[in-house]
């Protein structure tokens, strides 16, 4: 395939995708209502007595709304954006590849939403709760609707594209990049750099929700091995080539019986 042939059929599926989550937007836009609901839940529940939540602009709310249904649509419509991205990249793989498109990409977006489950039922009551409880006596807690939006939805992401790593393993142990012998040598460095990007990501700061957020890292990483295991690129089997001496030359081979003829019976034959 050509190179502008590659740009028309990037295109294609660019278009397609955008489409799509245009169309999800619409959807879960009639439901943007009961979205917002579900997004302040775990804030609510934490919040002190005092506390409200509160917007500074005019059009603050209306945006928040529109972005939180964009969100939800791209959710809802990624089995088929994964769907497309696979089928971009099928062409450069064998055919019997080809017919994982379907099922990769129903597990791909598995993974995607799981994350953001397991962020939003799991790591935001712990870290909402310490956050918004945190120095209540001297200050008061007010959060700003938009700013809570961008850090939520954000998080949300982050916690999708993290739950993607077997997905992201299992292309690379296909092309050959790692193999699960190489995961296994670096499963030490590995948990370590899990636990500090745990760190870096998690609201909270305490232990608990730490090892919440790192905990399925480390299972994801495991389960990654495995992946590679069953998945990956397989070595090619060696030749059955000549052996050669020490320095490195191929032996001479031995001479076969019609070859083994002496001079003296040339000889007798020419007289």
């Amino acid at each position: 395939m050509s190179l502008l042939a590659h740009l028309e059929e990037l295109r294609k599926r660019l278009t397609r995708m955008i489409i799509a989550a245009l169309l999800g937007f619409l959807i879960c836009y009639y439901f943007h209502e009961t979205i917002l609901e579900v997004m302040l839940r775990p804030l609510k529940m934490v919040l002190p007595q005092t506390s409200t939540i509160m917007t500074t602009e005019l059009t603050e709310a209306f945006f928040v709304n529109m972005k939180a249904a964009f969100v939800a649509g791209v959710f809802l419509v990624s089995p088929y954006l994964f769907y497309q991205i696979w089928s971009f990249i099928a062409p450069g793989l064998y055919a019997q590849e080809r017919k994982l498109a379907i099922p990769v990409s129903v597990f791909t977006a598995l993974c995607f939403v799981a994350g953001a489950c397991f962020g939003y039922f799991i790591v935001f009551p712990y870290g909402f709760k310490f956050l918004a409880n945190y120095g209540v006596g001297e200050i008061t807690f007010n959060p700003k609707l938009a700013e809570y939006y961008s850090m939520a939805l954000g998080l949300l992401f982050a916690f999708g594209i993290i739950f993607e790593m077997p997905i992201f393993i299992f292309f690379l142990a296909r092309f050959g990049i790692v193999s699960h012998q190489w995961l296994r040598t670096k499963r030490r460095i590995a948990i370590v750099i899990l636990f500090i990007v745990a760190a870096i990501v998690c609201p909270n700061p305490d232990v608990v929700s730490m090892l919440l957020m790192a905990t399925p890292m480390v299972l994801l990483y495991e389960i990654s091995i495995w992946v590679a295991y069953f998945f990956g690129k397989k070595p090619k089997k060696e030749e059955n080539l000549p052996a050669t001496t020490e320095e490195g030359e191929t032996p001479a081979q031995t001479p076969t019986a019609d070859e083994n003829v002496t001079p003296e019976k040339d000889k007798t034959q020419e007289s």
